[in-house]
């Protein structure tokens, strides 16, 4: 049972899931606080509104991009050849993200620090920009891996990237760019109706409604662009030897408009997964009108695990396609770090991954409770 367990086959498919499960959890952690983020100039009017807005996230949001932080060192430790085409690939669209993620923190903890109003609005901006372009630019990079990125390998293993920033903004990347802004927003939505009081969360659920109707018509109408073949897909046609080296050179894939959809015909179950990505927006659509605000977070929460695990189970077992040469694309059998280095980390996370949810539930219980105006005022210069 444990030679199983601790198998070469067992230990890739574990750390694929794993990924999934960390890039779901980044989503749906961190992405109500980009969600904030990018609606904080539309909920929030005055100054002590948009207080009410940032303190629902201003003492989570460290906790929540850990997530992130765990994300990146997941795919850097377990899938070194994904880390080094994805970060070096992407290099400029990263920088991007990178540099509007670091707004936020700034923006946190200096914007109450002068009463002055221009400066608090330059903040507010820098806190938007710090929520919506890092949701923006997350579905511009899954729009691209679906339709194939221009990479191939040297002999010698060296990743040679044939793209440019521009190229990864075509029209198909940023339909999927969209969808992923309007997702957060949802989400973002959602967190403020459960977490905020009075005239704030009052306009995030009208906000919400919209955001995920869109989300569900929009998400649908990726399917349909997956279905024609125009986001492209990318079939492994050679045996598959799960437990043999990492060598991306040793198998043949071809370019095949109807690959993303081979899983689902194959596993009919499946198809939960995408349909639970358009039944959970609607679900929070409903329950932004009914004001059932637990329930529209949870939907929300669904929304964002089944659209993200929609791209993982569509994909599989390809992990990034190279549209310049196809044989080269890294999968899940041929991409990982070593069968040791998979394991140990995989006892490592089988320890602290208790730790890390243990210690976030014990901080959202005692941070339990609705932000309102009189509670901001009250807090002075402790709340942000």
């Amino acid at each position: 049972m444990i030679e199983f367990l601790f198998s070469y086959e067992t230990l890739r498919l574990a750390w694929w899931a794993l990924l999934g499960v960390l890039l779901v959890g980044f989503a749906a952690m961190d992405g109500f606080d980009m969600g904030v983020g990018a609606l904080l100039p539309f909920v929030a009017k005055t100054d002590i509104e948009r207080r009410v807005a940032i303190n629902t996230v201003g003492p989570v949001w460290e906790g929540n991009q850990v997530w992130f932080i765990l994300g990146g060192g997941a795919i850097f430790a377990a899938w070194p050849a994904l880390y080094a085409l994805s970060f070096s690939g992407f290099y400029l669209a990263m920088f991007l993200v990178l540099a509007a993620l670091i707004l936020r923190p700034v923006g946190f903890k200096y914007r109450s620090k002068k009463p002055d109003p221009a400066w608090r609005a330059r903040w507010d901006w820098a806190l938007f920009i710090g929520g919506a372009v890092p949701a923006l630019i997350f579905g511009v990079a899954i729009g691209n891996t679906l339709q194939g990125v221009p990479f191939h390998f040297t002999p010698d293993l060296r990743p040679i990237y044939e793209g440019n920033l521009f190229g990864l903004l075509n029209p198909l990347a940023l339909f999927c760019g969209l969808v992923s802004l309007v997702m957060i927003v949802m989400h973002g939505a959602a967190w403020l109706a459960f977490k905020a009081d009075g005239i704030v969360s009052l306009r995030a659920k009208a906000f919400g409604f919209w955001a995920a109707l869109l989300t569900a018509i929009l998400f649908a109408l990726g399917g349909v662009l997956v279905w024609s073949g125009l986001l492209g897909g990318y079939s492994v046609t050679s045996a598959i030897v799960w437990d043999g080296p990492s060598n991306p050179l040793g198998k043949t894939v071809v370019a095949d408009g109807a690959a993303w959809l081979a899983n689902f015909r194959a596993h009919p179950l499946l198809w939960a997964v995408p349909g639970l990505g358009v039944a959970a927006p609607l679900l929070a659509a409903i329950g932004f009108k009914a004001g059932s605000e637990g329930l529209t977070f949870l939907a929300s929460k669904l929304a964002v695990a089944a659209i993200i695990a929609t791209v993982g189970v569509a994909m599989f077992p390809i992990l990034l396609p190279s549209s310049s040469n196809p044989a080269h694309s890294l999968t899940v059998f041929d991409a990982s770090s070593s069968r040791a280095t998979l394991r140990n980390m995989l006892v490592v996370t089988a320890i602290f991954m208790p730790v890390v949810l243990a210690y976030t539930a014990w901080v959202y219980r005692v941070l339990w409770g609705k932000v309102s105006e009189r509670s901001v005022e009250e807090a002075g210069h402790s709340a942000y």
